[in-house]
């Protein structure tokens, strides 16, 4: 998987991870994928709703697929921050911040090379999801969650 799908990839994953994709979520895909040209030549949607039918038929073993994707990918430093601005912004799209986003954020986290202080440097206010959890991290839960499709022109 090239980054730029990636970058996509990790939107998506922070969209579902806590169950529902909002629809500010949806939102603030258009508004990256517009405003970002390294998404010009990707049909998003299309995607996005790939991704949904996997997610639907794999559950939690997408997300860790995507992990795997993201632990092999070989990417710089200024990619490594945009994989965390768009986890981020995805997070905080619909202003409603589940834990299992948290808890797939610092497993994301935990996969780059970049440290905490260049990550508080652009969210100096996200140090939360730095902080290391009580108990572990191991297991993300996506149970008998199905999503629809996606729809960019609504």
């Amino acid at each position: 998987m090239n980054t730029v799908e990636l970058y996509l990839k990790t939107i998506f994953c922070c969209m579902a991870c806590d169950g529902e994709i909002a629809e500010q979520e949806i939102e603030i895909v258009k508004k990256i994928c517009s405003n970002e040209q390294f998404f010009k030549d990707i049909d998003v949607e299309n995607k996005l709703n790939k991704w949904i039918i996997e997610i639907n038929n794999k559950g939690v073993s997408f997300l860790k697929g995507y992990l795997n994707e993201l632990s092999s990918n070989n990417m710089n430093k200024e990619e490594e921050l945009q994989i965390v601005d768009f986890a981020i912004k995805t997070i905080e799209a619909d202003e409603k911040v589940e834990y299992s986003e948290i808890k797939l954020f610092k497993k994301i986290r935990a996969l780059l090379s970049v440290s905490d202080e260049e990550i508080l440097e652009l969210y100096p206010d996200k140090e939360e999801f730095l902080l290391p959890d009580i108990g572990k991290i191991d297991d993300l839960i996506l149970e008998n969650i199905l999503y629809s499709e996606i729809s960019f022109s609504q």
